[in-house]
């Protein structure tokens, strides 16, 4: 397998700069996603590495050796593509085997390295058929087993479900995960879907205009968004976020939204003068958003707007003032929209932006 370090990376069409001083180190093993919207970079970032793209300047090394003056056949990476671009007139054996007899291989190695591969892709069942007949999922573990069968140094994925329906990304989702583990190969992976990305990735890369806005572990990007992009890409439903005031009187704070009050630890004061930020964002994830159907200590009388079943949970829209805030409950906990209930903002939960930069204050209060 291989350690993969992109260096410096930039990459302009023309006048429009594409990729912008890209520095990333994928280790040895590890599945990395490359998650963002489309145009951000993350697509040509990843043809970059596999020697499809040329680079405008930077470095990307593999195992440490300078590659980017290597053709694509001289990286010992094997690349599958969002559709499939298996070869028609060929069999499933055929289109697996494909690599392998290109490199002279001898018939009894090649017949040997396709079975082992569909063994692990469950498609022996295939191996005589063409394409055409194939199903959606079918074609796409014929086109991942034909990138695995070589064993290359790294595996690259572009958006490799994204034509599929909702059951079948699922199902491949998992296998996608299952090779990963078994083969232990270096991974890296390119999906718009964040939900891809959290059930995927080792750690997560989020590009925007071809920027990395932030690196880590799912949880670390869910949990810790370094901006206001991140936050609001990352979740489904995504983080409320709206600008904040902050207000001390008789000893209580408050995070005021639109005229409405929420009680906040008294030290939060202290830690905003210390961040000097002049205007700020709260954000909040629907989970950080607390309500009860009694008045309690800390809430605060907000009207349901709209009710939105998941199944084992429904997402709340409440009115704040002029905003909305989206609450996570339990399925049936409020009935009807035009229900009052009592809201409270979780402090532990509570994010703070500056509005100006979109950075995070990195601020963690306590309940």
């Amino acid at each position: 397998m291989a350690e993969i370090e992109l260096r410096h990376i930039q990459k302009y069409f023309g006048a429009v700069h594409v990729i912008r001083d890209v520095n990333l180190t994928i280790r040895d093993r590890e599945f990395v996603v490359l998650l963002g919207p489309s145009g951000c970079g993350k697509t040509t970032t990843l043809r970059a590495i596999a020697g499809l793209e040329e680079i405008s300047s930077g470095e990307i090394l593999i195992d440490g050796k300078p590659v980017q003056n290597l053709h694509a056949s001289e990286r010992d990476i094997a690349f599958v593509f969002q559709l499939y671009a298996l070869y028609p007139h060929l069999s499933v054996f055929e289109n697996i085997a494909f690599p392998l007899k290109a490199t002279g291989m001898a018939k009894a190695e090649v017949d040997r390295s396709v079975m082992a591969i569909a063994d692990a892709l469950a498609i022996h069942h295939l191996l005589s058929l063409r394409p055409s007949a194939l199903s959606g999922g079918d074609m796409q573990r014929v086109a991942i087993g034909r990138a695995l069968v070589r064993r290359p140094k790294a595996l690259l994925l572009d958006e490799p479900i994204g034509a599929l329906d909702a059951k079948l990304r699922e199902d491949m989702r998992v296998e996608l995960k299952r090779l990963h583990l078994e083969n232990g190969s270096t991974s890296i992976y390119v999906t718009h879907d964040q939900v891809e990305a959290m059930s995927l990735a080792d750690r997560i890369v989020v590009m925007h205009d071809g920027i990395l806005q932030q690196v880590g572990t799912p949880s670390e990007v869910y949990l810790r968004p370094a901006n206001l992009f991140v936050a609001q890409f990352i979740g489904s439903p995504v983080m409320n976020i709206a600008e904040a005031s902050i207000t001390s009187s008789g000893g209580k704070v408050a995070v005021e939204l639109d005229g409405e009050s929420f009680a906040m630890p008294h030290d939060l004061v202290g830690m905003l003068v210390e961040k000097n930020a002049d205007r700020i964002s709260l954000g909040v994830r629907p989970e950080g958003v607390l309500l009860s159907h009694e008045e309690k200590a800390g809430y605060r009388p907000v009207e349901a707007h709209i009710i939105q079943p998941y199944g084992p949970f429904d997402i709340v829209d409440l009115r704040v003032g002029s905003q909305t805030l989206r609450a996570r409950t339990h399925t049936g906990f409020v009935e009807k929209a035009g229900e009052r209930v009592w809201a409270r903002i979780d402090p532990a939960q509570a994010h703070f932006f500056d509005t100006a930069s979109g950075n995070s204050l990195e601020i963690r209060l306590s309940e």
